[in-house]
């Protein structure tokens, strides 16, 4: 199905209401260097444009923050996904805050309009709150509903703006129109820190999440393959690692947004790898890491860039 691997770099954390995460990819390539890994300087990569100057544009919406570059940013990064796997070419995404997945989805989807996807999101968040529902206006906690194109008004806490509401219509709609994916065709994993709105959503799409408890009661293994028959209808799948589904008191607090009780290095890798072994992967995307945060050096990305050098071989084995 493949070729070859490209890195996409998109560099951009507006989406996140914490600076730093934009710092993320060259701490990754730091951690790399100094492995004396010379993972960089083996595949083609492209770097995205991005728009982080928009943290100083004072015209905001506190309900949807720098909507317009969001917008901007995510259509860009789809354009790079969908021409990278028109070419057969596997894209490995490097981006500053989730709201990016959002870009990256719609770009495999429009490389596979007729396809069905599914969606393997590693994070300790659902990411599935809208303008409408979401307390911190924060466009990071709102890529999935987007590319669900989902509102959830029957939890709507915040009147946005005909501005916000035609911004935000435009982002359901980046790349093709309509949902790039349905709810019984994402899988969580980790998922275990949201609020409630996001709960009544996840229980009306019947979105299932595996979380760490359940995982190390049943055996990942045995819920890995659970998921990977969930998706069986799926033509291809998207993998989407956000490094807070980490345990961060294990790990490291170098995320916007750390919780405890996570995954540890080696279960986020299996989770990954058991998937990519169906051959029905076509994208990676690795997200969240904020150097600026890392109470402990450069930790995190170290062990992102571990779980990413991993997985890569993985990948390459299964081209």
């Amino acid at each position: 199905m493949f070729n070859s691997i490209k890195i996409i770099k998109n560099r951009s954390d507006i989406g996140a209401g914490t600076r730093g995460s934009d710092m993320g990819i060259d701490a990754i390539e730091i951690a790399a260097i100094n492995k004396e890994n010379n993972y960089f300087g083996q595949y083609d990569y492209v770097d995205v444009a991005t728009e982080n100057e928009s943290i100083y544009n004072k015209v905001n919406n506190s309900f949807a923050k720098r909507i317009v570059s969001v917008l901007n940013q995510c259509t860009r990064l789809s354009n790079h996904v969908k021409v990278t796997l028109q070419e057969n070419t596997f894209p490995v995404v490097l981006s500053g805050d989730h709201s990016s997945a959002l870009g990256t989805i719609s770009g495999v989807k429009a490389a596979y309009p007729q396809e069905t996807v599914g969606v393997v999101w590693i994070d300790a968040h659902a990411d599935i709150h809208s303008p409408y529902t979401s307390p911190s206006g924060n466009i990071h906690g709102m890529p999935l509903a987007a590319v669900l194109s989902e509102d959830n008004l029957d939890f709507q806490i915040n009147d946005i703006s005909r501005e916000t509401s035609a911004l935000w219509e435009r982002m359901k709609n980046i790349a093709i129109p309509g949902a790039k994916v349905t709810g019984e065709n994402v899988v969580y994993f980790g998922v275990r820190d949201t609020e409630e709105p996001e709960d009544k959503q996840i229980e009306a799409l019947k979105i299932k999440n595996y979380s760490v408890s359940e995982i190390r009661y049943k055996g990942l293994k045995k819920c890995v393959n659970e998921a990977i028959e969930k998706l069986s209808n799926c033509d291809v799948i998207y993998i989407s690692f956000d490094v807070d589904s980490m345990d961060c008191d294990m790990i490291s607090y170098g995320t916007g947004t750390p919780v405890s009780k996570g995954f540890d290095q080696a279960e986020v890798t299996q989770i990954m790898q058991q998937f990519i072994a169906t051959k029905k992967v076509a994208c990676v995307e690795f997200v969240e890491v904020n150097p600026l945060l890392d109470l402990k050096g450069n930790v995190m990305a170290e062990t992102a860039f571990e779980v990413l050098d991993d997985v890569t071989k993985t990948i390459k084995e299964f081209l």
